[in-house]
């Protein structure tokens, strides 16, 4: 419901309450999230150091899977990379095994030109999809430092966009950009990511545009779009013979209104997003450790692929109580 409708009153609605229906298999979800069971495949043993590729020089020590298994075991845990490198040295006297541990100069060094591979297989059939996105702090003054010795805060901030599957929690697309990049203008690099046919597109009102319509249309030409159009929006010129579907969107408004629109099409379902980036910065953290863009995107990417392990183990199901 649009926040306008309810201003003035907005302090006599009650606070909506969920009931969550699988309490039991939810409660084990949470339980596993803590496990530190961890199997290492044989594959993954074969994989941890590369082999020689038959070319002059010293080759590489580490293979990309060990840089990738420090660097989710910082971010799941959140530790520095020196407490990583002991706890990941630890991990294998516990387990036995005769692999070399890379020391936190190398994990630094060599995570920043990481390629993190897909965390969960796909399966066949389009894909509901939110887009959105939020801030993440990189690094700037404490609030102690600033009562102390005065100054302004000095705070850098990059911006996460995530495309989210609303059914299943699944992170699909990430992408990790300056704050001076628009939303808008990354639709399509985030479309680009999702190897699955779209149903449904769903976005707020700061994505309203023809330039998102076609970025959706490019990917899959029947995927249904669903971003409230502004207050100030027209149909377009074509829209008593042929109708787009923002110009739909505009004329069902028109007849319904904003909240009997948002019901017919089921907009709620927007808010999903905003509960997976929730779930990113309780699970990962509000700040990027990394400290140049390429890594911090690196970072970000292998942050999602963590949560996406996360909603594996299992997701409430819940239902808004009476």
């Amino acid at each position: 419901m649009p926040y306008q409708a309810n201003e003035p009153r907005r302090h006599k609605i009650p606070k909506a309450r969920y009931h969550v229906e699988n309490w039991s298999a939810y409660d084990a979800a949470l339980r596993r999230r803590g496990d530190l069971t961890i199997w290492v495949t044989p594959e993954a043993i074969a994989a941890w150091t590369p082999p020689a590729l038959g070319r002059r020089g010293r080759r590489a020590r580490y293979s990309d899977v060990a840089i990738e298994a420090g660097l989710m075991l910082r971010l799941a845990f959140g530790r520095p990379w020196r407490q990583t490198e002991g706890f990941l040295g630890s991990l294998m006297r516990l387990l036995g095994l005769n692999l070399p541990v890379p020391d936190h100069t190398t994990f630094s060094r060599r995570s920043a030109n990481l390629e993190v591979a897909s965390a969960l297989a796909r399966t066949d059939g389009p894909v509901s999809v939110v887009i959105d996105s939020t801030g993440l702090k990189v690094f700037g003054t404490g609030e102690w430092h600033l009562e102390k010795h005065g100054g302004q805060a000095r705070r850098s901030w990059r911006k996460l966009h995530l495309a989210v599957d609303p059914d299943t929690g699944e992170i699909l697309a990430a992408e990790l950009t300056t704050t001076q990049d628009g939303d808008a203008s990354l639709v399509g690099p985030l479309l680009d990511q999702i190897k699955r046919p779209i149903g449904t597109v769903l976005a707020d009102g700061a994505y309203d545009g023809e330039p998102v319509y076609r970025a959706v249309a490019a990917h899959t030409p029947d995927a249904e779009v669903i971003i409230p159009p502004r207050f100030t929006a027209v149909p377009s010129e074509t829209a008593a013979g042929a109708p787009s579907q923002r110009d739909r969107h505009i004329r069902r408004i028109a007849e319904r209104g904003r909240q009997g629109w948002q019901r017919d099409v089921r907009y709620g379902r927007r808010s999903l997003g905003e509960v997976a980036m929730m779930r990113y910065k309780q699970l990962i953290g509000r700040t990027l450790r990394a400290r140049n863009l390429p890594a911090q995107q690196v970072e970000a990417a292998c942050g999602c692929k963590v949560m996406n392990i996360m909603t594996s183990l299992g997701m409430p199901a819940s239902r808004k109580g009476a």
